[in-house]
């Protein structure tokens, strides 16, 4: 059996870890002041940064089944005997429904996934089900490694603010902290599919240090080790120095990537997000703490 593994572009798989792995990646849509894009292609996400500051509409539009259907033909001819299709929330977009709808007439049988996540905390998960194929695993056992990442996975995030959230319809439950959005900065998760408020704070290096530090309490009290990214739109500076921050402080002190969220997921939270998703390894233990050397063993006899 070879199992082939497809993803969308939300995601955010840096670019080396899709090729490496042979992970198929379905882009989504971004339409800008009434001009349709492909994520990952023809815009970038400084553009719709850009155009959200500029107050110019931003949508955004799943993958036709049409395109799904393209894309398993495709890899059943190229010696795919099945395949796994993740996606992001369905409670976020339609994609999920869009790959189903295509799955039902693939040449090979096709097991489509709703992460009830995004960005990295599903893109671990598909490099995850990527090694397990590539070790010869069949589907059953992709799919174990899959859940596996997700289920303890997590994304926690902080927006300047909720209004583009508002817009496109995703706040969900955080539309309960729009009354006073001007004068909180809000910590935000993904949880179930949906994104729901956590705690509120005055300043955004308040909620950038609480964000770290309920990081470090999660993989403390998890036990196992961790993948970590941090995203960003438009907030480079800002996301390089957290992940500084967390491959210290974190237990294990992990490799931390710095991924920027694409025009997709940018439409919808706007400049300045900055997103730390946190997914650990089952069956990994935290390594233990390197222990620093005492000055009389610095010194010597």
């Amino acid at each position: 059996m070879t199992v082939r593994i497809v993803t969308d572009s939300t995601a955010y798989l840096p670019g080396d870890l899709a090729r490496t792995h042979a992970v198929e990646v379905v882009p989504l849509h971004v339409v800008v002041g009434g001009s349709d894009h492909v994520e990952g292609q023809d815009i970038t996400a400084a553009q719709v940064a850009a155009a959200l500051r500029d107050y110019t509409i931003v949508t955004t539009s799943r993958p036709t089944p049409t395109v799904f259907a393209e894309t398993y033909r495709r890899l059943a001819d190229e010696g795919a005997t099945a395949i796994v299709s993740i996606h992001l929330s369905s409670q976020m977009s339609g994609t999920v429904e869009a790959a189903r709808l295509a799955a039902s007439e693939a040449p090979v049988p096709v097991e489509v996934v709703d992460s009830e996540t995004i960005g990295m905390a599903m893109g671990f998960a598909v490099v995850a089900a990527a090694e397990a194929a590539s070790g010869g695993a069949d589907v059953p056992a992709v799919l174990g490694a899959v859940h596996a990442r997700l289920g303890p996975s997590g994304v926690l995030f902080y927006v300047d603010t909720l209004e583009h959230l508002r817009r496109g319809g995703r706040i969900g439950a955080a539309s309960a902290l729009l009354g006073s959005a001007l004068s909180i900065k809000p910590i935000l998760a993904v949880r179930g599919g949906r994104i729901v408020p956590v705690e509120k704070v005055r300043t955004s290096s308040r909620a950038v240090a609480r964000i770290e530090a309920m990081v470090v309490d999660q993989v403390g009290k998890g036990g196992h080790a961790v993948d970590i990214a941090v995203h960003h739109l438009d907030a480079a500076a800002r996301a390089e120095q957290i992940a500084a921050q967390l491959r210290t402080i974190v237990p294990g002190r992990p490799s931390v990537l710095v991924v920027e969220l694409g025009a997709v997921v940018g439409a919808h939270v706007g400049p300045g997000t900055v997103a730390i998703a946190v997914s650990p390894r089952p069956g990994e233990p935290l390594p233990a703490p390197v222990s620093e050397p005492s000055p009389s063993e610095v010194a010597g006899p």
